[in-house]
C-alpha cells in the first residue's frame, strides 16, 4: 500500500504555529481511497488559506510585492481598506489629516513617500480621486480609502517596485484592489454581516449600524456569472480641540508700538517676568480657542459584476462600482482674541528662556473687547461611479489578448445650503475685566475676570460670517489593449498600448460678511437660542482641565436657527454660492506603450527568473484657471484683510513631457525556502493640481504680514 503525506515547508509551519496549530487538518469527502488510507487532496480554508495565499503571492512575484487576501467571501480583514494596508511592512496610514477622518485611516504613505505619489488601482484600472479642503481648492491626487468598503474585496496587492505593464504614478507603491468575480468564486456563495458601532466620543452616543451583503452565483454550466455586493455604514463621532488655532504673531513686524514688548529696564517692563533680550526671537498669541465638533458619517457602497465565458478561450466581464460618502459636522467654540500690544499698558506676562521665546503666561485688559462663541455647520459628499468592460481571448496555446476600458468619475461637493465649511461668529462685548492665558500645562488655561452678570445670553449677538463652497471633480477614461506570447516553456512576452485621459476640476467660492465687530443687536435673537455649557468636561483627563482658574462657561447654539434669525434681521443671505471665484481645470492625456520580457532558467541547481521591461509614456497637459483681477484691499479686523476683485477671466497654458521607463527584476531560489531578489525600476509621480494650474490666482484672505497666491506651470515635469 502507497502512503501519501503532506509536508509543510518552514513558512507554512511558522504560519500554522502562529495560529496555534501544529498540523493542518484536511477537509475531505469520504472516498474509497481514504478508506484505503490514501490522501488525495488537502483543502486549507479560512485564515490559514488567506495567509498562505498572501505568502505565495509575495514569493512567486518577480518584483517586490506584498498582498493581503480575504480569508473567505465577504471576509476581508478590517472594514476599512487603509486599516488593512497598515499590516504591510513599510505602509503607514494617516488618521485625521483630512476632514472627516477622525481616527479612521484614509490615505497611505509607503516607505516615506506621501499619499500623492502612491497610485491606487481598482482591478488594474487607475481610479479618480476627489476630496475637499475647508478654505481653499483641493490640490491633492491622493486616493481616499474611506470611500471604499472592504466586503467585496478579495485581495489587495502592493507593488513596491514598478512594472512596464502597470500605469505610472506610484513612486512609493502601486496598490491594486481586486474585487470578487463570480466565475472565480464558482457555485452559489453569499455572506451577510450586521454590526453595531458605539462611539462614546459623540455627545449623544448611540448605536449606529453597519450592514453588508454579497451574493455570487454561476449559471449555464458555469458560462455565466453574476455577483452583487452592497454595504451601508453609519457612524456618529465627536472630538474636542484647544489651542492658539490662528497662530502666533511675530515681534515688531509693522512698528515698535504694535506686537512689541518693552525693553528690559524700560517703563512697563516691571509688568513682565523674564523679558526676551534684544537678540531673542519671540511671538505673541493671536487667540485661544476651545472647540467642540460633533459629526455623522454615512458610507454606501455597491458593486455589480456580470461575466460571460461562451468558450474556454473567451471571457467577458462588465462591472459597475458605486461609492457614496456623506459627512455632516457641527461645531461650537469659545474664543478670545488678543491684540498683542505689550507696550500699550495693561498687558502682563512671563516668558521662556531665549533665544527663541514663547509666553508661559499672557494677560491683557478686556475692556470693550469681545468673547467669541462661534459655530459652524459643514456638509459634504463624495460620489464615485466606475463602469468597466474587460475581454480576454486565448487565440491559441501560448498566445492571448485582452481589451479593458473604463470610465470613472469621483465628485466631491457641499451637501447643505451653508457650504462645505461655514462659520457664524457669536460675540459678546464686555465693559471691562481681564483675560489671561496660561500655557504651562497640556491644556492652555483661559482665565476671565469679567464684570458680574455680563456673560449672559441677553448680551449675545452675531458678528462675521463665512460660507465656503469647495468643489472637486475628477474623471478618468482609460483603454488598454494588450496581450501575451509564450515564446517557449521558459520565455514569455507581455505587450500593449494604453490611452489615459484624466480631467480634474477643483473650485472654491466664499460668501463672507466682515461684521466681526457685531451686526444688529442682541434683541434680534431670543435668549433661549444661546445655551450655556461647560468647558472642563470637553478635556477630562488632560492636565490643566481641572485648573480652578479655567473659565468654565461657553454658549452653544443651533447653527440653522441662528442663521435664520440673522437672515431675517439683516437681510444677508446665510448660504454658500456656486458662483466660484477659484476655478482650476486641467486635462492630462497620456499614450503609453509597454513591452515586458520574462525568462525562467537555472543557474546550476538554482532556479532563477529575469523580467525586463520598458514603458514609453507621452503626456500632454492643458490647464486653465479663472484669474481674478485684484482691485483693492479692505481691512476687516485686527489681523484680517480681504482682497476685492474685479471681473475674472480664464487663462490657459499647455505643457508636455515624455519618458522611457525601464524595469529589471531578478530573483533566484538559493535554497528551497530562500529567495534572493534585486529590482531596478523607474516610474513618475505627477505634480499636484495647483502646481500645474494655468494662471495666477490670489487668495482672498490676507494677514498683516503676508498674503498668499499661486502661479502654476503645466510644463512642470513629474518627479
Amino acid at each position: 500500500m502507497r502512503t501519501l503525506t503532506f509536508e509543510m515547508n518552514p513558512v507554512a509551519k511558522g504560519i500554522a504555529a502562529a495560529l496555534g496549530a501544529a498540523t493542518v487538518t484536511p477537509v475531505m469527502a469520504q472516498t474509497a481511497e481514504e478508506e484505503a488510507g490514501m490522501m488525495e487532496e488537502v483543502t486549507v480554508t479560512g485564515v490559514r488559506r488567506s495567509l498562505l495565499e498572501s505568502a505565495t503571492l509575495k514569493r512567486d512575484s518577480d518584483g517586490v510585492v506584498d498582498a493581503i487576501v480575504a480569508e473567505d467571501i465577504g471576509k476581508f480583514p478590517d472594514t476599512n481598506l487603509a486599516e488593512s494596508l497598515q499590516r504591510i511592512t513599510g505602509v503607514s496610514i494617516d488618521r485625521g489629516s483630512s476632514r472627516g477622518a477622525e481616527g479612521e485611516g484614509q490615505r497611505i504613505t509607503v516607505r516615506g513617500i506621501g499619499p500623492d505619489f502612491n497610485l491606487v488601482l481598482l482591478n488594474g484600472r487607475q481610479m479618480p480621486t476627489s476630496s475637499l479642503q475647508a478654505t481653499t481648492t483641493n490640490n491633492s491626487r491622493a486616493f481616499d480609502f474611506s470611500n471604499l468598503a472592504s466586503e467585496s474585496v478579495t485581495a489587495v496587492e502592493v507593488f513596491k517596485t514598478s512594472m512596464a505593464t502597470i500605469p505610472t504614478g506610484g513612486i512609493g507603491a502601486t496598490v491594486n484592489i481586486r474585487t470578487a468575480r463570480p466565475l472565480d468564486i464558482g457555485d452559489l456563495s453569499g455572506s451577510v454581516g450586521v454590526k453595531g458601532v458605539w462611539d462614546d466620543s459623540a455627545a449623544d452616543s448611540s448605536l449606529t449600524p453597519e450592514v453588508s451583503g454579497i451574493f455570487s452565483n454561476v449559471f449555464a454550466d458555469g458560462k455565466f456569472g453574476i455577483a452583487l455586493s452592497a454595504i451601508y455604514q453609519e457612524r456618529d463621532y465627536g472630538y474636542n480641540q484647544a489651542g492658539t488655532t490662528s497662530g502666533w504673531i511675530p515681534q515688531n513686524y509693522l512698528d515698535p508700538g504694535w506686537q512689541a514688548l518693552p525693553a528690559q529696564g524700560a517703563p512697563g517692563s516691571e509688568n513682565y517676568e523674564n523679558l526676551p533680550g534684544p537678540d531673542d526671537l519671540y511671538s505673541l498669541p493671536q487667540n485661544i480657542t476651545y472647540l467642540s465638533t460633533q459629526g455623522n458619517r454615512e458610507r454606501l457602497n455597491g458593486q455589480l459584476v456580470v461575466q460571460f465565458a461562451p468558450t474556454d478561450s473567451l471571457e467577458f466581464t462588465l462591472d459597475y462600482t458605486y461609492s457614496e460618502l456623506t459627512i455632516q459636522e457641527r461645531r461650537n467654540d469659545l474664543g478670545a482674541w488678543f491684540i498683542q500690544c505689550g507696550t500699550c499698558g495693561g498687558s502682563t506676562g512671563s516668558f521662556t528662556d531665549g533665544p527663541i521665546v514663547t509666553p508661559l503666561v499672557w494677560s491683557e485688559d478686556w475692556a470693550g473687547r469681545d468673547l467669541g462663541s462661534g459655530g459652524g455647520l459643514d456638509g459634504w459628499k463624495t460620489e464615485l461611479n466606475s463602469l468597466g468592460f474587460n475581454a480576454q481571448w486565448i487565440a491559441r496555446d501560448g498566445l492571448g489578448f485582452h481589451f479593458d476600458v473604463h470610465s470613472s468619475t469621483s465628485e466631491s461637493g457641499r451637501d447643505n445650503r451653508y457650504g462645505s465649511s461655514s462659520v457664524i461668529g457669536g460675540v459678546l462685548f464686555t465693559s471691562g475685566g481681564r483675560a489671561t492665558i496660561d500655557y504651562q500645562q497640556d491644556l492652555p488655561v483661559l482665565s476671565l475676570d469679567l464684570p458680574a452678570g455680563e456673560y449672559a445670553a441677553a448680551n449675545m449677538l452675531t458678528g462675521g460670517a463665512s460660507f465656503r463652497n469647495s468643489y472637486n471633480k475628477s474623471e478618468v477614461t482609460q483603454a488598454d489593449l494588450g496581450g501575451y506570447w509564450d515564446i517557449n516553456d521558459t520565455m514569455s512576452l507581455d505587450f500593449g498600448v494604453t490611452s489615459t485621459e484624466v480631467k480634474n476640476r477643483t473650485a472654491f467660492s466664499n460668501v463672507q460678511y466682515d461684521n466681526w465687530g457685531g451686526i444688529g443687536s442682541p434683541a434680534d435673537y431670543p435668549d433661549e437660542v444661546w445655551q450655556l455649557a461647560d468647558v472642563r468636561s470637553l478635556f477630562t483627563g488632560i492636565p490643566g482641565a481641572n485648573n480652578p482658574a479655567l473659565w468654565n462657561q461657553r454658549f452653544v447654539w443651533n447653527f440653522a436657527e441662528v442663521a435664520n434669525y440673522r437672515e431675517i434681521a439683516t437681510g444677508q443671505s446665510m448660504a454658500a454660492s456656486d458662483d466660484f471665484t477659484d476655478d482650476l481645470r486641467t486635462t492630462e492625456e497620456s499614450m503609453s506603450l509597454y513591452l515586458q520580457y520574462s525568462w525562467n532558467f537555472d543557474i546550476g541547481s538554482m532556479n532563477a527568473n529575469l523580467r525586463a521591461g520598458i514603458r514609453y509614456e507621452d503626456t500632454d497637459v492643458t490647464s486653465s484657471a479663472l484669474v481674478p483681477i485684484p482691485d483693492y484691499i479692505t481691512w476687516v479686523a485686527a489681523n484680517e484683510y480681504n482682497i476685492t476683485f474685479g471681473e475674472p477671466d480664464f487663462t490657459e497654458l499647455d505643457g508636455s513631457y515624455d519618458y522611457w521607463l525601464p524595469n529589471l527584476d531578478f530573483s533566484i531560489n538559493v535554497m528551497e525556502d530562500l529567495i534572493l531578489r534585486a529590482s531596478y525600476t523607474e516610474t513618475i509621480g505627477r505634480p499636484d493640481w495647483r502646481s500645474i494650474q494655468g494662471g495666477q490666482t490670489l487668495n482672498t484672505l490676507v494677514r498683516r504680514n503676508f498674503g498668499t497666491g499661486q502661479q502654476g506651470n503645466p510644463g512642470l515635469l513629474p518627479l
